[in-house]
């Protein structure tokens, strides 16, 4: 079957539902990653034709995305500030403003004259997209991730592997201190910095049904009763474990940017910035650890 006849059965079955601008980008995903071809060869080779055999992944992603499964889950990969990631059904999708935040944090970072003396801690880290991404481009940094899914940190670890970066894996639950603090007595963080869950169950209804039906409920969702759990927690945690003039940033939901500051001025942070997103949105903030008289 010539190539452009799968594409416009992935337009009649899909377009209804994601746009013809989002089918066409799903297909040119799935043609580089079952048949290794860019967009550009249906532009040369409007005749082009694939074998029985190498349609069959073509239609197989047309059923899983009629399913409305996401795209990156089907082919098992995506990217994130310029690099590959693997990921799963255990792992959160990276998302841009995720790379807002580590572009942030690089800006304010790069200019280091002791690079070699940086270390970072990413809780949270799901695919490693942040601490993978920091590692990559401070080198000399010295950067440690920790999850509580040990699936997730699978994938973390084979993303570490796919982008040639050491990182240093915790296996650890932020709110258990039990066990987080035993693993940070050796360590005084120069950046802390984390994405948790913020998503509040009264925001399901905004959530699509591709990331509901799909993604890790427990890396997104918390209680409405008490949406900032995990931000109280590393709050204490850098408390300890953040150095003096320490920064600790956060990615966090856009509706509670006011709660967020009370919260960093509550456990004495200074200079704190709350910052927008490209869409406008409040969806970072950092504050510096004071330094104890």
């Amino acid at each position: 079957m010539r190539l452009k006849d799968i594409l416009e059965i992935y337009h009649k079955e899909l377009d209804e539902r994601f746009g013809v601008h989002e089918v066409d980008s799903f297909f040119n995903l799935v043609i580089e990653r079952y048949l290794n071809l860019k967009r550009i060869h249906l532009v040369l080779k409007p005749e082009y034709s694939v074998t029985k055999t190498e349609e069959q992944p073509l239609f197989e992603a047309l059923s899983l995305l009629k399913l409305e499964n996401p795209i990156q889950y089907i082919l098992g990969e995506t990217e994130f500030y310029g690099l590959p990631f693997n990921v799963n059904k255990y792992t959160l999708i990276p998302r841009p403003e995720t790379e807002e935040l580590v572009d942030w944090i690089l800006t304010e970072h790069l200019k280091c004259e002791d690079k070699l003396q940086l270390k970072i801690l990413d809780i949270g880290t799901g695919t490693g997209c942040i601490a993978i991404s920091l590692a990559h481009n401070l080198p000399k940094a010295k950067i440690l991730a920790l999850d509580v899914s040990e699936e997730a940190l699978h994938v973390a670890k084979q993303n570490a592997v796919l982008n040639r970066v050491d990182i240093e894996f915790i296996h650890n639950n932020i709110l258990d201190y039990r066990y987080v603090d035993s693993i940070s007595k050796s360590h005084k963080f120069d950046v802390i910095v984390s994405n948790p869950p913020y998503v509040r169950d009264l925001e399901k209804a905004e959530i699509q049904p591709n990331v509901l039906d799909n993604e890790p409920h427990l890396a997104l969702f918390v209680t409405d009763d008490n949406p900032l759990q995990f931000y109280e927690a590393i709050c204490e945690f850098a408390q300890l474990h953040l150095k003096d003039k320490g920064i600790l940033y956060f990615e966090i939901n856009e509706y509670l940017g006011p709660e967020m500051i009370q919260l960093l001025e509550t456990f004495d942070f200074k200079n704190i910035e709350l910052k927008k997103d490209i869409f406008g949105k409040d969806r970072m903030i950092k504050g510096i650890k004071r330094l104890i008289d």
